[in-house]
């Protein structure tokens, strides 16, 4: 448990709800961290202990504190990281490609948020209440790139907002078979689940399950007939969106055989991949509001997929 804290509601306060006037006062913890020191009673006035919804008036004294955070039940693991940029408030990762982002059936204790544990110890504040790291995005298991991460509530809440609002700049590279006959193009169709294949997923009308989806394409280069780097922003984030949306026009990612991409025995090396990085993030950071351009540079195995194409 914290130490306690007072807070005396202000004069102008005709009646106020006691949950709504500390989370309107304390706006560096959320409502729901209220709403557990409330559930323990650790929340009190005038030497009794008070509910969420019991009401307090201009002059009261508030006494309050937080419960203990629980610590998290997944074992902190020591792995390497590359770090782009770490602060009290968040850290951006340059993921790995085959790191797992999230713990689920059938991962080991290698995945980013063992790793987090590990990396963040002592730092966290108890995301939730439970001492854990605050995944506000995903990269697939086989995407590499930019990944930042709340450890804060109050970074976790305002990093999530921006990226409901889609007010996060963020931007990929891919190479996709084949060569687009435009330099550039936007895909706007809807994404839902693949009604054959539930793991994954397919254009599908917005009536019909589908959820609407942007993505931006440039041509950065290409490699005779075979095979081109673009650069894509995403205005939305569906689960698998750049590749379903590349797919759909007839140029899947190489490597991602669960898109249509198929093995061509003129490509002189196995992409062994998706060949999709998450190359630059861009956000507000949600303690200081200054811009953050967080970027990662293409990993030595796009390099190298490259390197052979052109060779080709």
């Amino acid at each position: 448990m914290s130490s306690p804290e007072r807070y005396i509601v202000p004069e102008w306060v005709r009646t106020m709800r006691a949950d709504k006037a500390l989370a309107d006062a304390f706006p560096e913890h959320s409502r729901v961290a209220f709403q557990r020191s409330f559930d323990q009673g650790l929340v009190s006035l005038k030497g009794r202990q008070i509910e969420r919804s019991s009401s307090v008036h201009g002059g009261d004294e508030i006494l309050f504190s937080f419960p203990e955070v629980v610590a998290a039940k997944l074992r902190p693991v020591k792995i390497k990281l590359k770090v782009l940029f770490e602060d009290k408030s968040l850290l951006a990762i340059d993921k790995p490609a085959g790191m797992v982002v999230h713990p689920g059936a059938g991962t080991r204790e290698d995945t980013l948020v063992h790793a987090l544990l590990a990396h963040c110890a002592g730092s966290l504040s108890g995301i939730g209440g439970v001492e854990r790291p605050g995944i506000v995005h995903r990269l697939d298991r086989e995407t590499s790139g930019v990944i930042i991460v709340a450890k804060t509530d109050q970074a976790h809440r305002e990093l999530a907002r921006q990226f409901a609002e889609r007010t996060v700049v963020k931007e990929y590279q891919a190479l996709i078979s084949g060569v687009p006959r435009l330099m550039s193009g936007s895909i706007k169709k809807a994404i839902g689940r693949n009604a054959r294949h539930r793991h994954k997923m397919a254009v599908v009308e917005e009536g019909l399950g589908g959820r609407a989806s942007w993505t931006d394409w440039t041509l950065v280069d290409h490699y005779g007939d075979l095979a081109s780097l673009i650069s894509c922003t995403l205005h939305t984030g569906r689960t698998h969106q750049i590749r379903v949306h590349m797919s759909s026009i007839g140029h899947p990612l190489l490597g991602d055989s669960a898109y249509g991409w198929k093995a061509n025995t003129r490509m002189k090396r196995d992409p062994g991949r998706v060949m999709l990085h998450s190359a630059r993030l861009c956000v507000i950071h949600p303690k200081t509001g200054k811009k953050l351009d967080l970027k990662a540079p293409l990993p030595a195995d796009f390099k190298a997929q490259i390197r052979a194409l052109k060779k080709g």
